[in-house]
């Protein structure tokens, strides 16, 4: 086996120092999309995805995170970390302040228009959030936005800092140093790069790096369509008062929408590329500038000594933070149906195994024997005949609507389970039952359950168990009662004088 230039082990006391230092790990993968998400193969197309999900912190906001807490903006008397972020800056940051200066309190601006599942995301990280009304992406130097006002709390505070992502040249500093190296080692080739533009750090620092190195390089920079918003990037209007130097290093500007980003991730998710909505929007917005390259006729002049014409994409971002928002945007016929959805608001309670009785088992025995011992008997009116075992304190008779003696178990039919569910959980409930006032006999007891197969009790174990009492079912039912050598089916068995 043959193993990169670093083992990828990490131990000792700087282990995770290490882990999260670049240069001590092997380049980030850059993967070849298929061939049926690359409609220009036949021209002699490929496109590569620089995958930046592969860092430590999961998505491409870590390394202006650990550029900028790396600077002389962390002094020892800095506490606290203040950013206004959409998310993958501000956890970044904390993951990374508390491994190289083990500050734990990083405080997160941020829209009030977050996502609830967002929210819980940047809690789960342990951020301490403050919302913030107005627009969701504040122009950077508007006074009124979350922004200045991270600043400004920051300027008031010597032990709080604000790392300001939207003006520290560190940001795409980041990428100079480590992103555009490490495509160009990758690939030589490389004729087109591609990057969305929210701080425009990202562009800015691989753009300017490539270009320099290979001035041959088309840099292609995309931004939401007007009036659309996808995480992350911003719309052309949005980058003006943008301070990086992004147009000395950018060719083209292209626009992309939502919808079209977050499905073409999930495409490219499904064939093995797990990647979030700003990752299938920066393809949608390379697929676009080589489609307006071809109309034009000018795609022939990406081609490089190869002979084939290489292109790259950054795939910034992981899609589970933004599920909710993917069944919103993305066709709901792109998603397979759930079989069963009928399941979904009934039989919440658990099951246990210790719940179900074995037919002439002791604990059967032991459990019936008791004086507090209540046997509710589910089976059909017909099917019901003195029980000569086992010998239970009360008998509480339950003739169910929706069960029948040679039906199919509960459990292999969703429609069967869904009614006899219903049923149980009127039953069992003082405000809907039929048998209300035999309810009360419940409380305090031991109950043993039987129905025809066991399944059926086994449902009302875990609903009665639910709700306070200690229930107990007939495992396989009065069926695997009847089998038992010598013992009297609870059915067939005679009236008793």
């Amino acid at each position: 086996m043959t193993f990169p230039p670093t083992s990828n082990v990490f131990s000792g006391q700087n282990a995770l120092r290490d882990y999260y230092d670049p240069d001590k790990n092997p380049p980030l993968p850059l993967v070849e999309i298929p061939r049926q998400l690359n409609p220009f193969y036949d021209d002699g197309v490929h496109i590569y995805a620089k995958m930046m999900t592969f860092l430590p912190a999961h998505n491409v906001k870590e390394l202006p995170a650990l550029a900028m807490l790396s600077s002389s903006q962390i002094s020892p008397q800095t506490k606290s970390l203040v950013e206004y972020s959409s998310g993958s800056t501000v956890i970044s940051m904390g993951i990374i302040a508390r491994v190289l200066h083990g500050i734990v309190d990083t405080r997160a601006y941020i829209s009030n228009k977050t996502s609830e599942s967002k929210l819980k995301l940047l809690q789960f990280f342990g951020l301490d959030l403050r919302l913030f009304g107005g627009p969701s992406q504040p122009e950077p130097t508007d006074e009124r936005g979350g922004i200045q006002r991270a600043r400004r709390d920051a300027e008031a505070d010597d032990t709080m800092a604000n790392l300001n992502q939207y003006e520290n040249d560190l940001n795409w500093g980041s990428h100079m140093r480590w992103t555009g190296p490490q495509i160009l080692a990758q690939l030589p080739s490389i004729s087109v790069l591609c990057a969305g533009m929210g701080t425009a750090g990202t562009l800015t620092g691989t753009a300017t790096y490539l270009k320099r190195a290979k001035p041959s390089v088309a840099t292609v920079g995309v931004c939401t369509s007007p009036g659309d918003r996808v995480p992350g990037p911003r719309s052309h209007a949005l980058l003006a008062p943008v301070k990086f130097p992004y147009k000395a290093c950018v060719d083209e500007i292209v626009e992309c929408g939502s919808e079209d980003a977050f499905k073409t991730s999930l495409y490219l998710t499904r064939n093995g590329l797990i990647c979030g909505p700003s990752s299938g929007f920066n393809l949608v917005g390379l697929i676009r500038y080589l489609e307006k390259r071809k109309v034009e006729g000018t795609l022939e002049q990406l081609r490089g000594d190869t002979g084939r014409i290489e292109c790259v994409f950054l795939c910034c971002d992981l899609p589970y933070q933004y599920l909710d928002e993917y069944f919103e945007k993305v066709p709901k016929a792109d998603f397979p149906p759930i079989r069963g959805a009928n399941l979904a608001k009934v039989d919440m309670y658990r099951y246990e195994e210790g719940w179900e009785l074995k037919p002439q088992s002791a604990a059967l025995v032991n459990a019936c024997s008791r004086d507090d011992s209540i046997l509710v008997d589910l089976r059909a009116t017909s099917d019901i005949g003195p029980l000569s075992y086992p010998k239970t304190g009360h008998t509480l008779r339950i003739p169910m609507r929706t069960l029948q003696r040679d039906q199919t178990s509960p459990f292999h039919d969703s429609q069967i389970l869904e009614q006899q569910w219903k049923e149980l959980a009127d039953c069992f409930d003082r405000k809907t039952s039929p048998y209300a006032e035999h309810l009360d006999v419940l409380q305090g007891k031991t109950a043993v359950i039987i129905c025809y197969n066991g399944d059926t009790a086994w449902m009302a174990t875990s609903i009665l168990r639910a709700n306070g009492v200690i229930a107990w079912s007939i495992k396989g039912g009065a069926h695997a009662w009847a089998d038992q050598q010598n013992i009297p089916s609870p059915v067939d068995s005679p009236q008793r004088p």
